[in-house]
């Protein structure tokens, strides 16, 4: 392995070929294992690449750089997330029209009727499903586990009841004429 990132650090990109084909699963895996949203988890998984790209010259264990790839992804993703949690939350945001700059103000009361729209028919969700909603997008980035401890909904379930609510509310918007056309 130390050959290997040897001629990584030369910019070798055949090594380069080889070091992401092997380890390319241990750090998608690290990263997706804090359930970010899908921008800030490519953003980790390219850091981390980034920082192994700064100090494949530097790495002192090369036998053990699916360990330091995990490191440093986590490293990455935490970053991440204490920038998230320096941002607003959804919660912060619940009750604020943002308009859009070049927005008139028909746009803007579109909007926010659209937005108390989502809100009411979320109201109208089975319980079970209407506190997984508001678990997972009124309280920022999650883990599954909180989520599970706050609703009561076993882990395992989360994603299929997610999934059920999310198709019922798209009926309920499609019923209403506030559906996007595909």
């Amino acid at each position: 392995m130390g050959e290997l990132l040897a001629r990584a650090a030369r910019r070798d990109p055949s090594a380069w070929a080889e070091i992401i084909r092997r380890y390319n699963g241990v750090v998608w895996a690290r990263v997706r294992s804090f359930r970010l949203q899908d921008a800030d988890t490519v953003d980790a998984v390219q850091m981390t690449w980034l920082r192994l790209s700064e100090n494949c010259g530097r790495v002192q264990h090369p036998d053990r750089l699916g360990g330091w790839l995990a490191t440093t992804a986590t490293r990455e993703t935490l970053r991440i997330l204490r920038h998230t949690k320096q941002t607003a939350t959804v919660d912060d945001l619940a009750d604020t029209t943002l308009a859009d700059p070049a927005a008139g103000p028909e746009r803007t009361a579109l909007d926010a009727e659209t937005a108390h729209a989502v809100r009411t028919l979320v109201a109208e969700l089975p319980p079970r499903q209407r506190a997984l909603i508001h678990a997972m997008f009124h309280h920022g980035t999650r883990r599954y586990t909180q989520i599970s401890r706050d609703t009561g909904i076993p882990i395992g379930s989360i994603g299929p009841t997610r999934a059920r609510a999310l198709r019922q509310l798209r009926r309920m918007l499609d019923q209403r004429g506030l559906g996007h056309p595909l």
